[in-house]
């Protein structure tokens, strides 16, 4: 059977030569989607993305005529010129395109290049994986397991399925009425009995022995095991999860985060939920938003909602300490923590916090990352930074980073989801 593939190339180009140009300029693409980030609104973080590169990282070898140097010989093919004549340059050198400096100051226009969905989130999530993975496999690797799929008529002798294949061999000889050994043996019993007999009925020893020679032949043709009866097992090779993983994403919404901070932390958590999509489709995720209390949402008012009150960080880390309790076995699953703060909290509060924190949660994680989102970078500790700092240096898979504007997220997420921390 051939299979001829004739789906058309996007935007009638060649899908080999734009993988092939991609590969090509893929440093410079790579640092124009990071750049993309920047500009992006929270809803616009999953999709196409046009961006511009340099045109000289596209631009290809070729050979031209050089500024200056002697020639003394004559090139294959050759019909206007003979050894001796002298072949004028031509004007301004490299190759006659006009070596002059521009009057005006002007170059080559970037060159601009649409990216797909999917070129977009491969190259932005390049190099990141979940950390600690503590815990063999997560549920998106999935390990194929075999699994019973009913019988096969041909297969290796080891998946023969015997019980099968004798009932349908006994069923085809009992249809084909395939005479049995005991049938025969008494029959040239009989015969042997007739012929001793004086004197021999000679008509009906001949009639038992016609009748002997067709049930020999019979049982000759219908064979006791035919092809026709084998009966193989067959397994099909279904993909199972080895083990199971839940991303809890715990933001606060209160009063003190105001519209550029809750914006920063909602490009870290929409980066965070695109990037589990893409790679980790079998990965549940918890969303949790807190004031002074907390409750478990839906995406659609994680993102968008626009409650407010006051602050209780506990509140949130006691509602994902119920729901691992209630849900989340750390027996049967991996579980990862991302927080994001701006660092404010009640001063009676931490004590509960880093107490939730580094005794039932940190011991039930894989890895917990704390995020606080602060209006400028600054040598000052929030109540929060305070509190979580001396936790972070007695638990190696706890970590924290700061963000102060869109282009901080992407350094600060690829440092915290790292390939190199993956293995670590």
């Amino acid at each position: 059977m051939n299979i001829i593939d004739r789906r058309l190339n996007p935007k009638s180009k060649s899908l080999g030569n734009r993988q092939r140009f991609v590969r090509r300029a893929k440093a410079d693409i790579r640092e124009a989607v990071r750049d993309a980030l920047k500009k992006r609104k929270v809803t616009e973080v999953e999709g196409s993305e046009k961006i511009s590169i340099r045109s000289k990282s596209v631009r290809e070898p070729q050979f031209a005529h050089g500024r200056d140097g002697n020639r003394d010989f004559i090139l294959p093919g050759n019909k206007d010129y003979k050894v001796g004549d002298l072949i004028p340059k031509p004007q301004g050198g490299g190759g006659g395109r006009g070596g002059q400096a521009s009057p005006d100051g002007s170059g080559d226009d970037d060159f601009i290049f649409t990216l797909s969905k999917d070129e977009f989130l491969d190259l932005f999530f390049e190099d990141l994986k979940l950390p600690n993975l503590i815990k063999t496999k997560l549920k998106d690797l999935r390990s194929p397991v075999p699994q019973r799929a009913g019988y096969t008529t041909d297969g290796p002798p080891a998946k023969l399925n015997r019980v099968r294949t004798m009932r349908r061999s006994l069923a085809r000889r009992i249809a084909l009425k395939r005479p049995k050994t005991e049938e025969i043996r008494e029959l040239e019993e009989a015969i042997a009995f007739a012929e001793s007999e004086t004197p021999p009925d000679a008509f009906r020893i001949a009639e038992m022995k016609a009748r002997l020679q067709r049930l020999v032949a019979l049982r000759r043709t219908i064979a006791y095991v035919d092809p026709l009866d084998l009966q193989y097992n067959r397994f099909d090779r279904v993909p199972k999860p080895a083990t199971q993983a839940v991303m809890f994403c715990l933001m606060d919404a209160s009063a003190s985060m105001t519209e550029p901070l809750k914006d920063l932390a909602k490009r870290f958590f929409m980066l965070l939920h695109v990037f589990l999509s893409k790679h980790y489709r079998g990965v549940d995720v918890v969303f949790i938003r807190h004031t002074s209390t907390a409750s478990e949402v839906d995406e659609e008012t994680f993102f968008r909602g626009v409650e407010t009150g006051g602050t209780v960080i506990s509140t949130a880390l006691d509602e994902m300490d119920r729901i691992v309790r209630d849900r989340y076995s750390p027996e049967d699953w991996n579980i990862y923590a991302a927080q994001a703060s701006d660092g404010d909290n009640i001063p009676d509060d931490m004590g509960r916090c880093i107490e939730l924190v580094e005794k039932h949660l940190l011991p039930a994680s894989q890895y917990f990352a704390y995020i606080e989102v602060c209006e400028r970078q600054g040598p000052g500790e929030t109540i929060v930074w305070h509190g979580y700092k001396e936790m972070a240096d007695r638990n190696k898979h706890f970590a924290m980073r700061r963000v102060s504007s869109p282009g901080e997220i992407f350094p600060v997420f690829h440092e915290l989801f790292s390939s190199s921390s993956a293995t670590g």
